[in-house]
């Protein structure tokens, strides 16, 4: 299996990790997701925030034939007030960290995903950090599994 670049920068937009990725086969999906952990554990603050800088906020309208639109189906059926809430708590989210709040969407409700931002707000950076990259490994392993599945 060998993927490009651009097939991968979809699973996680951070260059640096791209790069640690591509340009060599792997035997199997496992290999692949494999690499793609080790890659996101020698991410800098600042790779993770690039690759963050491409995930669109929870409860926005994501575009058509993206995998963000799939993962945040969740938000489909969400309340009036619940998007009005995550609008809310997004905003707070970005002035206390200086980012996207990132949580892994896939099968989760909007409900849900709204209690993990209002609890994170409580978090100190340090622990905030460790979370978004935890989620973000989330989010990349099931991207790379996807990607593998569409391989012919």
């Amino acid at each position: 299996m060998l993927f490009t670049e651009t097939e991968l920068s979809a699973c996680c937009a951070s260059r640096r990790w791209v790069a640690a990725v591509a340009g060599r086969p792997y035997r199997d999906a496992a290999e692949l997701r494999a690499a793609g952990a080790s890659a996101l554990d020698g991410l800098e603050w600042a790779d993770v925030q690039e690759a963050l800088a491409d995930h669109p906020r929870i409860g926005e309208r994501v575009k058509k034939g993206t995998w963000s639109r799939g993962e945040q189906s969740g938000m489909d059926a969400a309340e009036a007030e619940v998007r009005a809430a995550l609008v809310a708590g997004n905003r707070a989210y970005e002035e206390r960290f200086g980012h996207v709040f990132l949580v892994c969407a896939s099968g989760r409700g909007a409900g849900e995903m709204l209690g993990d931002l209002r609890e994170r707000l409580g978090n100190d950076t340090g622990t905030e950090r460790a979370v978004v990259r935890r989620e973000l490994a989330k989010i990349v392993d099931l991207r790379l599994a996807k990607l593998t599945e569409e391989e012919p």
